[in-house]
């Protein structure tokens, strides 16, 4: 692709598209192509301009990849197109952009051009829609804010003050349109953070399951779906019988039974079994609007504070207007009543809470933390307990294969062969492990296995040419299956180095292989431990299925308040369960199929970006895999909101109490109190916008 560079700075470069206009699409390819290929703050990419614009710390040591990456770029590269999301929001921002500039526009032609009489006959046409507004909502036994301001617009037409009737619907105008824009822009960004991100399914041909490109797959096709999946797209049930989470889409709040015939909906989970579906809508078709119904019929959007503050806001109205008669009756000055019309609290607590609420979850997303709402920003600033799992949590996320003991005489590149045959159905860090030293030994793996069942924190059994296979922990083998060691091999299995993670695999129930993986702390697990304990966390606890030898070592090195050793899936969520019932807020962070009973119990579940999918669904957040330093980020950004919200409620509380005590007290007139009013709703609208830690403001 040709460009020209318009400007280059230490921290930033503008280039120009050599051409004579670009499309919305266009852009959004590009913009997401060098998002993907450059390791940089930020790229943004205008359709209106052809504006490329890239930022970065230090510009000077990418600049060479910048300029090759948009060497090499396509605006028809497959690949490049395959990284745009579904909707992308530009097509959003743009409407309303203009809708709003439309507004400013013609009040201001008004204001220039309409003679007074015009003006006056334009502003109770206008005025039309917010009476019958608020007649409807009287009607509706309701008292709220439009009674507020069709009496208010209503006077001051009466009284021919025009001009502030006029500036009142142009505000009012103006913060509908920011509102729904919030609304909107916090859907579509959320829509995103839920997509399913399922890139590859299991499709099933007449030589088996082959692992295919989920957008390769095609109405009629045949995919295989297993526990703990994903169900990646919309179809019948043909064979097998599973157990689904679909209360995403439908709002059930139990597991739904499919059998043949049943219809499954892309998005759900797979609980429990495993089946075949045949594919009724490929990848792309309805999943957004599927996604986007679902929040908008969810309380994800709105936190507890911003519900208060929108509830306080409607309570006020009585008393705005109890306010009003008073002060006509002790005054007989209707310029001093309308002040308290002219004045109320309702939009700049609409307007400031939901846009310091998208601020805080585009914030996040910058710091690749996806967040699902602004109530579990909250509920991570009030958590006064986080809970941890181990493994690829405080751990390592990439745990590695170190070696493989076998027993009774098994072939040892063979039983890594049949292990990752049976652990690659359910991704987790160490099934993860497993196949990919597979993969590195160029051991193949056809499915060789009968049906699987994954038994949560325990293992998988399935059965190999006749013979009962199994893997996982010790107690799942030798206490649940009762599997057993031979005499001669009792001594070796003893021997095992503690310091590893152990994984068991026995077929026929004899003990073949021990699968030893390395699984270290993650080397800023101590200082992340220690920043959440400064930034408020007072009860940091372990929860982990390793031996209590283990835990203790692991809880001592990383100054952790409390752990518990040894437990199943139910004990995490039960632990939650009691810190609820003395009252505690908690954090669950956690990356397995065993942790969403937990995830699910706290009040915010926090997954690791690489672990199960089914952990990922469920979680109310999702930082990447790369660092837990994430935490500490989520945790300040939560804090930041809260505060802000807390600064900008005192704010406009006081603000505007003021002006209804200068209005009343006849210091100022109704027209600038509804003046700085708006101004002031105006302002604290744009500080909400602003970043709220200060790394990001430079």
């Amino acid at each position: 692709m040709r460009y020209t560079i318009e400007h280059e700075s230490r921290h930033s470069i503008r280039l120009h598209v050599a051409l004579p206009r670009i499309t919305e699409a266009e852009a959004d390819t590009l913009e997401y192509y060098l998002k993907d290929r450059l390791s940089v703050r930020g790229v943004s990419v205008s359709d209106r301009t052809g504006m490329v614009f890239i930022k970065d710390g230090d510009i000077a040591s990418c600049r060479e990849a910048v300029l090759n990456a948009l060497r090499e770029f396509s605006f028809d590269d497959p690949e490049a197109l395959r990284l745009v999301p579904e909707n992308s929001g530009r097509a959003l921002n743009r409407k309303y952009r203009e809708k709003l500039l439309f507004t400013c526009i013609s009040r201001a032609m008004q204001i220039i051009f309409l003679p007074d009489r015009m003006r006056f006959g334009w502003s109770v046409i206008k005025s039309l829609k917010f009476v019958l507004k608020g007649m409807k909502s009287i009607l509706g036994g309701r008292v709220e804010v439009s009674v507020l301001d069709a009496i208010a617009i209503g006077v001051s037409l009466l009284r021919g003050d025009y001009n502030t009737a006029g500036s009142v619907m142009f505000l009012l105008d103006a913060g509908e349109i920011l509102e729904e824009w919030t609304h909107k822009k916090s859907v579509n960004d959320l829509a995103g953070a839920l997509s399913l991100n399922v890139d590859r399914v299991w499709l099933k041909t007449p030589g088996g399951e082959v692992l295919s490109d989920v957008k390769s797959v095609h109405a009629g096709d045949m995919i295989v779906v297993h526990t703990s999946n994903i169900i990646p797209l919309d179809g019948k049930v043909v064979s097998g019988e599973i157990s689904v989470n679909q209360s995403s889409m439908t709002g059930e709040s139990v597991p739904v039974v499919k059998q043949p015939g049943g219809y499954v909906y892309a998005g759900t989970v797979v609980e429990e079994g495993e089946c075949v579906i045949e594919v009724k809508s490929t990848a792309g078709k309805g999943k957004y609007d599927q996604i986007v119904r679902m929040i908008e019929e969810s309380g994800k959007l709105k936190s507890e504070s911003e519900q208060k503050a929108f509830h306080l806001a409607d309570s006020l109205v009585p008393y705005a207007l109890l306010g009003t008669a008073l002060t006509y009756l002790l005054t007989r000055n209707v310029s001093r009543a309308i002040s308290f019309l002219m004045v109320d609290f309702s939009c700049a607590l609409k307007l400031s809470m939901p846009l310091t609420v998208l601020s805080a979850i585009k914030e996040a997303g910058l710091h690749n933390i996806s967040v699902k709402g602004g109530k579990f920003l909250e509920a991570v600033s009030n958590a006064g307990t986080i809970v941890f799992d181990k493994t690829g949590t405080l751990t390592k996320a990439r745990p590695r294969v170190e070696k493989i003991v076998t027993f009774n005489g098994a072939d040892e590149n063979e039983m890594l062969r049949i292990a990752a045959c049976l652990e690659e159905h359910y991704p987790h860090s160490m099934a993860n492990a497993i196949v990919k030293e597979a993969e590195r030994r160029d051991l193949f793996h056809d499915e060789m296995h009968s049906r699987i069942e994954y038994v949560v924190a325990h293992g998988i059994a399935s059965e190999i040419e006749g013979e009962k296979a199994i893997i996982g922990s010790y107690h799942f083998v030798f206490e649940d299956e009762k599997c057993i060691v031979s005499e001669e091999d009792r001594a070796g299995l003893q021997r095992l180095d503690a310091g590893y993670s152990h994984l068991y695999l026995a077929i026929d129930r004899i003990l073949k292989a021990v699968i030893c993986i390395s699984d270290p702390l993650r080397k800023e697990a101590a200082e992340v431990i220690d920043l959440l304990h400064a930034l408020g966390i007072n009860k940091i606890c372990m929860m982990t299925g390793d031996n209590k030898d283990t835990a203790e070592r692991i809880a001592s090195e990383l100054n952790i308040d409390e752990f518990h050793a040894e437990v199943l899936p139910g004990d995490k969520a039960g632990f939650i369960k009691r810190e609820h019932e003395a009252g505690r807020k908690v954090i669950m962070v956690g990356d397995g199929i065993n942790d969403t009973p937990a995830l699910s119990e706290a009040d915010a579940g926090i997954a690791i970006s690489d672990g199960a999918a089914i952990a990922r669904e469920i979680a109310d957040i999702t930082i990447s895999a790369d660092e837990l330093y994430e935490l500490v980020t989520l945790k300040r950004i939560s804090d930041a909101m809260m505060n802000r919200i807390r600064a900008n409620y005192r704010f406009i509380i006081g603000f505007n109490g003021m002006l209804i005590l200068l209005g009343v007290g006849g210091i100022i007139s109704p027209a600038s109190s509804a003046l700085l009013h708006n101004t002031s709703t105006i302002a604290s609208g744009l500080y909400s916008l602003t970043p709220l830690l200060e790394s990001d403001r430079s």
